[in-house]
């Protein structure tokens, strides 16, 4: 005879299909996730003497983020070592996020939909979440500062005009440095785009670097033209590979897609950003040899739920001595 936990998870999957685009996925939990002292450990990706804080994303086969996992749900390496999980939460603290809006000339017909993708982005904000805007064509440029006014970037937004080449390498860059600014622990960009970099002066192996260095979670929307177009640049069919490269790196994402499906992958990404587990662990042992340490986390998923997928960043620098 199957246990009462067994049978709600299998109704949970039956929930599955009824799920909108907009929807999230829920897992039922015990009341305490975690004790009493961590409540909330926060979020972002620390390093110090005993514990490294790994925030991580879990999505169904439709992409809506899976809520109500539990501790040993997961399993973590350190450098392909398994490491005991002693802290565990889900992510609800506020957040900065910059908007890093492409706007070269090739952007023209898909800047209305762009503004309809940073709206419903929007909708998912939290009162105490930061935001800023950052527009790029030959060069970036910050347009709005940090601010919890998302109707000053949806105004600046209506006056953007489409011009020039596509300096996108520039503009992560200024982001990086402006988020900086920002006192929340938790950081993210939103990039939107249709092409590749042909016009920065910071290399690909820089932004890596700086990337790397960062605790920024990245998101990528990739308006491109499908490959083998007439017209189809070799930096555009670069594009794709550039921005998943980048955005995998931080426990991001890169979702191409058509300009008819940029506000709902906005919100997706807003719905999910704002959905992570946190996992805290003492690496064992204890390194402090100041190179860049690799991260896998494994799901151990319970019974009757689909295949699950988790994105988290796949490494830090620990400290040095």
């Amino acid at each position: 005879m199957k246990s009462p936990r067994s049978l709600v998870l299998l109704a949970a999957l039956g929930l599955l299909a009824l799920v909108g685009v907009r929807g999230q996925v829920a897992v039922p939990t015990r009341a305490k996730l975690v004790p009493a002292e961590d409540k909330h450990p926060q979020a972002n990706l620390r390093v110090d003497t005993t514990l490294v804080l790994v925030p991580v994303s879990v999505c169904d086969p439709a992409n809506h983020p899976v809520t109500g996992l539990e501790k040993e749900h997961f399993k973590i390496f350190d450098d392909k070592v398994e490491q005991t999980v002693t802290h565990f939460a889900m992510d609800d603290e506020s957040v900065a996020v910059g908007l890093v809006l492409d706007i070269s000339g090739s952007m023209g017909p898909k800047l209305r939909r762009s503004r309809q993708a940073a709206a419903a982005f929007f909708d998912t904000a939290n009162p105490e979440d930061e935001f800023f805007l950052v527009e790029f064509n030959d060069q970036p440029k910050l347009m709005v500062p940090l601010t919890r006014n998302v109707e000053e970037i949806q105004n600046q937004l209506t006056f953007t005009q489409s011009k020039g080449r596509t300096a996108l390498l520039d503009a992560i860059m200024l982001s990086l440095h402006e988020i900086k600014k920002s006192q929340k622990n938790r950081k993210a960009l939103l990039i939107v785009s249709d092409g590749g970099d042909n016009s920065s002066r910071y290399t690909e192996g820089e932004v890596r670097n700086l990337v790397r260095e960062s605790d920024v979670l990245i998101y990528a929307i990739g308006v491109f033209e499908p490959f083998g177009s007439r017209g189809r640049t070799p930096e555009e069919s670069a594009g794709p590979g550039l921005l998943s490269e980048i955005t995998e790196q931080t426990g991001g994402r890169h979702f191409p897609a058509d300009t008819g499906e940029l506000p709902d992958i906005a919100a997706k990404i807003g719905i999910e950003l704002r959905n992570r587990y946190v996992l805290g662990y003492s690496p064992s042992p204890s390194v402090r040899d100041g190179r860049y340490h690799r991260l896998q986390v494994k799901l151990i998923p319970p019974r009757g739920l689909p295949p699950l997928k988790a994105f988290w960043r796949l490494g830090y620098y620990a400290p040095a001595e």
